[in-house]
């Protein structure tokens, strides 16, 4: 389970794994903002991705990068950088392994 920062929440890091083999890609972007999720602008980030499994959260940023070093660690992933599939810029990312 990896834990998120100051919000006593947790996932299974194997629900992430599937979200993003279901995409097509190998990767998701992290997209930390601060903004409502109704304003987000990377839909296919991490960053949504949490928001909308913890309803309480859904305008906090939670992809943050105590979040990231913690899915590091469990080796099943790696940090890089990746075309985010909304802006079509280079974004922080994190790669299966």
């Amino acid at each position: 389970m990896i834990e998120l920062n100051h919000t006593g929440l947790a996932f299974d890091e194997q629900e992430l794994i599937d979200t993003i083999k279901a995409s097509d890609r190998s990767y998701i972007v992290q997209g930390q903002r601060v903004v409502k999720l109704g304003n987000h602008p990377k839909e296919n980030s991490f960053d949504v991705w949490l928001r909308k499994r913890f309803p309480k959260k859904r305008d906090t940023k939670l992809a943050d990068n105590y979040v990231i070093e913690a899915l590091l660690e469990t080796g099943k992933f790696i940090a890089t950088r990746e075309i985010c599939p909304d802006s079509g810029r280079l974004c922080k990312a994190i790669r299966l392994v």
